[in-house]
């Protein structure tokens, strides 16, 4: 079974390596989504808090990208890359919590309203 939340945050960056106009400085409304994968725990009747998911989000991305310069964090900020990055990170501390009882299954990664990275399992 899965489950989802959504977060959002603020940030600038500059593609380097782009050849048009996003290799000049902007910033997005990023939004994240998170799809964990999970059996039911028979004692919660959940597979997972939504409030330990928004705890590993917020901890270890919002709280550190939010009204930040990706430059800063990558060479070369794409949403894939940056979506790779987070899906790792996000994947290896829910491991950790849970004793590998879930997994993050997928992450989305919107730029803009309509356009989005999204990255799996077996993407990585």
């Amino acid at each position: 079974m899965k489950i989802g939340k959504h977060f959002e945050f603020e940030a600038s960056h500059i593609l380097p390596k782009h050849p048009g106009k996003c290799s000049r400085l902007h910033g997005h409304s990023y939004k994240i989504t998170v799809i964990i994968e999970g059996d039911v725990d028979r004692n919660t009747g959940m597979i997972m808090d939504f409030a330990v998911i928004s705890d590993v989000v917020k901890g270890e991305i919002i709280d550190k990208y939010d009204h930040k310069h990706m430059n800063d964090y990558f060479e070369n900020p794409t949403a894939e890359i940056m979506a790779n990055t987070f899906f790792n990170i996000i994947n290896e501390k829910l491991n950790r919590k849970t004793d590998g009882r879930v997994k993050l299954n997928s992450l989305r990664l919107y730029e803009t309203s309509n356009s989005f990275v999204e990255i799996s399992e077996k993407d990585t």
